[in-house]
Parts: C-alpha cells; structure tokens; sequence
C-alpha cells in the first residue's frame, strides 16, 4: 500500500525510523552511517531511506518543517508501515542560558502554541511527552559517550520568526523550557495515539539569548554526534 506521500512498499521501512526534517539530511544520514543503504521514498522529494546500523535495520524519512509536515509522515509510517521506534534528530534555539551551542537536548516534554495538539483536547491541556525508556537509554548514551546534554521541556512552536523576539516567548524561559523547535509537540502526541515509542533529540546550534551561532563546520561535527546517539538508541533501546 502506497500514500499520496509516500510510494514505499510494506516492509520497505524498518520499526525504528530517525527524523529529520530536511530531505538532505535523511540523505546524508543514510549515505553517512547506514549500511547497505537504500531509497524508499521520494515523493515530493521527502527523502525516506532503510539500512542497518551495526547490523541492525533503520530508517530515516525526511519529515519536512512544522507539525503539520510531520504529523502526515509520522501517521503513515505508523499506521501504513509499522514503525514502532520514532526518533526525530534536529536542530534548537537555546532559550536557557545554561544550554550552550552544541550541546544536545533531550525533550523530556513539549510545549506547544499548535492547535494540532491544543485542538483536540477540550478542555485539558495534553502534556506531549517522550518514552521514557527511549529518554532513560539516550541519557546513559550520552553519559557514556561524554557528550554534554541537557534534558527539558521543549517548546515546539509554529512561528519561527516571532513578531517580539525573544520577548514572544513570554515566560515559558523561566518555567524551564530549555529550547525550541517545530516539531516535537505532534510527534509525541501522535505516538501516544497510537501507542508507540517516541523521543526528540537536537542540537543547539543558536541561542536567542546570547545570539551566538555555530559555524557549519562545528554544526556538522555536532550532528554527527547527535545522530551516532540516536542511531544506537533507535536500535538498542
């Protein structure tokens, strides 16, 4: 069975499935870490690709920008192809000072001002949050690799550019909300949906307080690192 997104074939798709949002980086991702590597998907040019990571099977498919983009590739590859493991690998902005460029985050949780999420409770307020076994594998990773990581509340939000700056995000900084991105917040519902496993991992490559940015050099040593962890949580844990 094929989507309107997706014109892979049952079983071309591994249970743990990495999630980047751009199609080069599933590509890079692939070419770089998988073995025997190859495409299954490149409908609208949303690259998706299967192979083995230290022996193991994998995936990585493209999941595009915001929650909207990820919401239809995270459906499908649970409710189409079976995915069970679903680890999205991104980039942040810093919104703690204590979270430095390059260093990895680990969404315990995430905020989010999407009605994709807002939207469907009612009256409560879901709290998106990560497999705690995923989360609990990611940390002794990291420690084991001495990579420095923090572990929060993210804030997944669909404005990038904010209208008030830094002031835009109110006072979710001092209620602990460590960084932001776009796309954590549905991923996190929708595995609760379908009772799956899911976490969220980034690097730090800005931080809204300081203005600081890595170079393109140190952010692809960052992701490479940040992926390495990922790959070993999605086929370990």
């Amino acid at each position: 069975m094929t989507t309107p997104h997706n014109h892979a074939k049952p079983g071309d798709y591994a249970e743990a499935v990495l999630l980047p949002g751009d199609p080069l980086r599933a590509k890079w991702i692939a070419e770089t870490f998988f073995e025997d590597a190859r495409q299954v998907n490149s409908v609208r040019n949303c690259l998706g690709f299967t192979g083995k990571w230290k022996g193991r099977p994998v995936s990585v498919q493209a999941s595009g920008m915001g929650q909207p983009s990820l919401s239809i590739y995270v459906h499908e590859l649970i409710n189409v192809y079976g995915a069970k493991t679903l680890i999205r690998v991104g980039t942040c902005g810093g919104l703690n000072a204590k979270v430095k460029v390059r260093d990895v985050v680990l969404a315990l949780g995430a905020t989010t001002d999407s009605a994709i999420v807002r939207g469907r409770f009612g009256p409560y307020n879901f709290a998106p949050i990560a497999d705690f076994g995923l989360l609990r594998a990611a940390a002794d990773k990291a420690d084991a690799k001495g990579l420095k990581f923090h572990a929060g509340n993210m804030l997944s939000s669909d404005i990038f550019y904010h209208a008030d700056g830094f002031e835009g995000y109110g006072q979710l900084p001092d209620h602990g909300v460590i960084g932001v991105e776009m796309e954590a917040a549905a991923l996190y519902t929708l595995a609760a949906r379908f009772d799956v496993r899911a976490l969220t991992i980034c690097t730090m490559t800005d931080c809204l307080i300081t203005q600081e940015e890595i170079s393109a050099e140190d952010r692809q040593t960052s992701l490479t690192d940040m992926v390495e962890l990922a790959l070993d949580v999605a086929v370990e844990a």
